[in-house]
């Protein structure tokens, strides 16, 4: 079993899981890079773990699919033999954007599958490994961080899919909260505003005017890093009377104002 804790993070060969994989790696966790298509990128991104002296391995897997599920998991305990934190981030987005008038069944389905379907049972299966090694004391607590979205909150109507998704997010990390506290997991919902990736990179021009015109109070862009500073402190530890909370990190576009 490895000595150090050690996190999963879904679809982490880029973006905001990529920079959650680097930050936690940094603060001495071995890590577990899922990606789905990019292997590429995601051999690129252990290789510099490794290069800074810490400790990685990848694996493709689709959150969506049961099988894939089983597989991330097993290749994860079978490589480290303990996991401490799962980081919820894989997501993707409308397939095509369209109004919710002409949403498509299959858009609704692929989006529901990686989006929430994943991610509770990935902490479902998760969960019932944890346990075990809590109580033998094998590893000291765990954590299961959901990423969501301000799209949880914030309607796109050419997004539905993907809001709603979002939205469930919240209700899933209450209860898995709430179910997992007496057994020593904590569970929290990180909800990114808009961050650079590819996946907003297309809509770029426009944010870049909406931010510059006041639409959230820090005036800026947010990062891949911000999101998993938050993630860092989360599963730190340091906030022992805490669970089932939703850590914005969105430059205040929560809050509201006249």
């Amino acid at each position: 079993m490895h000595q150090a804790p050690v996190a999963l993070i879904t679809g982490s060969s880029r973006g905001i899981g990529r920079a959650i994989a680097r930050e936690l790696a940094a603060d001495q966790y071995a890590v577990c890079i899922n990606y789905l298509n990019n292997q590429e990128a995601a051999e690129s991104l252990a290789a510099e773990i490794t290069a800074e002296g810490g400790t990685a391995t990848i694996c493709g897997a689709d959150v969506g699919s049961a099988a894939d599920r089983d597989k991330l998991i097993s290749h994860a305990y079978d490589t480290y033999g303990r996991l401490d934190v799962l980081v919820n981030n894989a997501g993707i987005t409308s397939q095509g954007r369209m109004d919710l008038l002409e949403l498509s069944d299959e858009s609704w389905d692929r989006v529901f599958a990686t989006n929430l379907k994943g991610p509770f049972f990935l902490a479902q299966q998760v969960a019932t490994r944890m346990i075990p090694q809590i109580e033998e004391s094998t590893i000291p607590r765990a954590t299961i961080i959901n990423i969501s979205s301000i799209s949880s909150y914030a309607t796109s109507s050419n997004r539905a899919d993907y809001c709603i998704a979002k939205s469930a997010i919240q209700m899933m990390t209450w209860l898995l909260a709430d179910r997992l506290a007496p057994e020593g997991i904590w569970v929290y919902e990180v909800c990114p505003g808009i961050i650079e990736s590819d996946m907003t990179a297309p809509v770029r021009e426009k944010y870049d005017r909406l931010i510059a015109d006041g639409l959230t109070p820090i005036r800026r862009w947010g990062t891949g890093e911000d999101v998993a500073r938050a993630v860092r402190n989360l599963v730190s530890g340091e906030f022992p009377f805490t669970t089932g909370e939703r850590i914005n990190v969105d430059g205040g576009f929560h809050i509201r104002r006249l």
